[in-house]
């Protein structure tokens, strides 16, 4: 131990076990490391993302297009679930509400569109295993 906290203290003090390439101290391990070791989707990993942005695309304009187009059929106001409460049924059928589910489902659609838009397939955002 030092007196002064300051003072740095040597490596094999902290119990710290280094190679002899990391002694050398001439490259970090930063640099000796490339952008592409181990980052890359390989091939049954690359088929489970693309399957799963496809789906997610499907899941996310499939539900956009049912929030578009329910509001405005007559099964949104005219439902069992909505017959003993007519201040709700009223709320529901007002074109405000109509209207903000609508604007959700474009919403929607757009999330969808914009992910199968801007896929890329560089590499992935973490590694299994």
């Amino acid at each position: 131990m030092t007196s002064n906290p300051n003072t740095p203290l040597p490596p094999s003090s902290l119990g710290a076990k280094l190679s002899a390439s990391e002694t050398a101290g001439s490259v970090t391990a930063l640099e000796r490391e490339s952008p592409d070791d181990g980052k890359r989707w390989t091939g049954i990993e690359l088929w489970l993302h693309r399957l799963a942005v496809l789906m997610f695309v499907f899941v996310c304009a499939s539900v956009g297009v049912f929030l578009v187009i329910l509001p405005w059929r007559p099964e949104w106001t005219h439902n069992h679930l909505l017959l003993s409460y007519p201040g709700l049924r009223q709320f529901i059928a007002s074109g405000f509400v109509r209207g903000v589910v609508s604007g959700l489902g474009m919403l929607d659609i757009w999330i969808g569109f914009w992910e199968a838009v801007h896929y890329r397939e560089e590499k992935p955002p973490f590694r299994l295993g």
